[in-house]
């Protein structure tokens, strides 16, 4: 069984779930303030169409965790949880991406954090 894989799923199905539910439910607030965090880059009147991509993304990617994790607890394979942590970190890199185009590097640094348990559930699962 894949404990530790299964619990960091879990964790980035956490972290991508409520995020996506905190875009969905405050849409605007956050188009707001990434317009002005990107108002600087080249992104800046791509702000909804970018943070579109990043919800469905986080979505997509919470949704595979939780169903690998469960695909793993039933012992019915193990094909969802390794989607889920590949699409995780496609999801991380593209907000590392923004964060280093806005010149956030703390927040940049954080994503990096994020990205850690991510690969190393790949590299378990795959």
């Amino acid at each position: 069984m894949y404990i530790a894989a299964t619990l960091i799923l879990l964790f980035l199905a956490v972290t991508f779930i409520q995020s996506g539910y905190d875009k969905i439910m405050d849409w605007n607030g956050n188009v707001g303030w990434l317009k002005g965090h990107f108002a600087e880059t080249f992104l800046k009147n791509q702000v909804p169409a970018a943070l579109l991509v990043i919800l469905l993304l986080e979505v997509i990617s919470g949704v595979l965790c939780v169903v690998g994790s469960i695909q793993i607890l039933t012992d019915s394979g193990r094909n969802y949880a390794f989607y889920g942590a590949v699409f995780s970190c496609i999801t991380l890199i593209l907000l590392l991406l923004g964060q280093r185009v806005a010149k956030d590097y703390d927040g940049a640094r954080t994503i990096a954090i994020y990205f850690i348990p991510a690969v190393m559930a790949v590299n378990w699962l795959s």
